[in-house]
């Protein structure tokens, strides 16, 4: 078994994790990223990059490489009318240039950039094929972890501080014994791809929603492909891979009759696959010696695509925080609390936000009893556009947006 050490351990290579990574590398701390996958290449991930994430990168120097990635921009929220016609609840395009939009950055792109930018600093170091197996401690405080290769190669990093960014299925949590309070939805996602043809290349790339009876469904248009998210009460994913193949692709071309020609490259219901949506938080993040940011912390519902952002927010705050006390060598429980303390009322009305979205919008979907959103909620935004900037403003900034520390920042050029 392999014994090392370092200054920050950082488990998971998420956006949460790779921002961290980034910051504290800056910070001149020695930190180690490890990510379980060999690369970034999942799909089915979240891609949206909201206002307050693109200013981050131009307050990292980041921003030309940023908007150099293969992308494109949303400059509106929009939900499907009872009629079939879109109404626009979110104006993007209202708020202050240059922050007018959000960007659909396929997110392996967006962590193979942040990758690149940490490397070029010489504290950090990215482990790919390495997984956090167990939490390693010293009577009560946690000094590290055991992980596993993919080659099934074994070791042990001690640190000073390990921070879990493994997901809303996070083995840290777990082995912290710390356990989420759930929140109820209404929902499930199942994902899938279906051929973009050259023909449909032609056509701007967009994220377009659609609803009917009890199903609703976005398809956000790749280079090469259409994602696409396929909603419905959860709970059916049993019933709806009893249908079978050919009637879930009926489905989708009855939601999408420009679909029908792409829906037969659907082969058998093993290329769709089911998202288990959560919504939950931990009322502690820390035990001592252990941070848990991100999904780990608050898994967030796909409502208004915050997920990636609410994390790097997270990151920003504790590399931000912690940085100085790093730097010292001495890291207490009081100052990981502070991290939880600055990021805890953002995370709360975040997702009170998406439970209100889901209790005036979803569950009447899934249960039949209305599609689209709310008539006075359509009236409103017809009558008075002015009022689409507010939430447009909550989505793309959030209730506490966190700005780069002056120690990450470069006075001149691009990283």
């Amino acid at each position: 078994m392999t014994m090392e050490n370092t200054g920050v351990l950082v488990c998971g290579g998420g956006p949460a994790g790779m921002m961290l990574g980034l910051l504290l590398a800056r910070a001149g701390i020695d930190v180690t990223v490890l990510e379980k996958h060999g690369d970034f290449l999942r799909d089915f991930r979240g891609d949206t990059v909201h206002p307050a994430t693109v200013r981050l990168m131009d307050e990292l120097r980041l921003g030309d490489g940023f908007r150099a990635l293969p992308q494109s921009r949303l400059g509106n929220l929009s939900l499907p009318a009872p009629d079939g016609s879109l109404v626009t609840l979110g104006d993007f395009e209202a708020l202050p240039p240059p922050y007018n939009y959000i960007a659909m950055v396929p997110q392996w792109d967006l962590l193979s950039f942040l990758a690149k930018a940490a490397e070029q600093e010489p504290g950090f170091s990215l482990r790919m094929n390495t997984e956090a197996t167990a939490l390693l401690r010293d009577g009560d405080k946690v000094t590290g972890v055991r992980y596993r290769t993919a080659d099934g190669r074994t070791g042990e990093i001690r640190a000073a501080l390990t921070v879990g960014c493994d997901g809303r299925h996070s083995t840290l949590r777990r082995e912290a014994r710390l356990v989420p309070r759930e929140f109820r939805v209404p929902f499930d996602v199942w994902w899938f791809r279906l051929p973009r043809s050259e023909h449909d290349r032609e056509v701007p790339a967009a994220v377009t929603p659609v609803a009917r009876g009890r199903e609703a469904m976005i398809s956000l248009a790749r280079d090469h492909f259409y994602q696409v998210a396929y909603f419905t009460a959860k709970g059916a994913d049993a019933q709806l891979r009893a249908e079978g193949i050919e009637r879930f692709r009926a489905r989708i071309a009855g939601m999408r009759p420009d679909f029908a020609d792409k829906v037969e490259h659907l082969a058998s219901m093993d290329e769709v696959f089911m998202l288990d949506v959560k919504l939950n938080r931990l009322r502690r993040w820390h035990r001592d010696g252990l941070l848990l940011i991100g999904d780990a912390a608050h898994a967030m519902s796909p409502a208004g695509g915050v997920g990636i952002n609410l994390a790097i927010q997270d990151a920003v705050a504790a590399g931000t925080i912690l940085a100085g006390p790093l730097r010292r060598g001495s890291v207490t429980p009081a100052d990981l609390a502070a991290v939880r303390r600055r990021r805890y009322r953002p995370t709360v009305i975040v997702q009170t936000g998406q439970r209100i979205l889901q209790r005036v919008m979803f569950e009447k979907q899934f249960a039949g009893k209305r599609s689209g959103p709310p008539p006075a909620l359509l009236t409103l935004t017809r009558r008075f556009p002015r009022l689409r900037m507010i939430p447009a403003r909550f989505v793309g900034f959030g209730p506490l947006p966190e700005h780069a520390p002056v120690f990450a920042r470069r006075t001149s050029g691009d990283a």
